[in-house]
């Protein structure tokens, strides 16, 4: 009989236990495509229905963030840190790397988001069919 290996991440072990209570960490990561990371967010939430009390952003341009140890072992410092009791993790690239109000007007969109793509649950959609 063979089992199926599941990922050695700490981070990944901790999102598989599922909901454990508040605060909650939520980890999510973007992208210039749906290859590469170059950007992970984790937010600290202590209450439901709420905005993020803390945020936090971790930058790589020459390297995937999911597969850098660094990142990883920052994320959980900071995750246990913040006493995070549960993490919700996206498994996919969610989005390009530009913020709002830092890389474009509020309002607009990025110029190189995803050639003209937004990602919204893990599918690629064009702009038109948002229209």
């Amino acid at each position: 009989m063979r089992f199926k290996r599941r990922s050695d991440s700490p981070l990944k072990k901790k999102a598989r236990r599922g909901f454990q209570g508040y605060p909650v960490a939520t980890v999510a990561f973007y992208g210039p495509n749906d290859k590469n990371a170059s950007k992970v967010t984790v937010g600290i939430l202590t209450k439901q229905d709420a905005d993020p009390d803390i945020l936090e952003r971790w930058f790589a341009e020459d390297r995937d963030v999911r597969t850098d140890p660094a990142v990883a072992h920052e994320i959980l410092e900071f995750i246990q840190r913040h006493g995070a009791k549960s993490v919700v993790m996206t498994d996919h690239i969610i989005g390009c790397p530009h913020e709002e109000g830092l890389d474009y007007r509020k309002g607009e969109y990025a110029s190189s988001a995803h050639s003209g793509r937004i990602a919204i649950a893990g599918r690629v959609i064009s702009f038109s069919k948002l229209a």
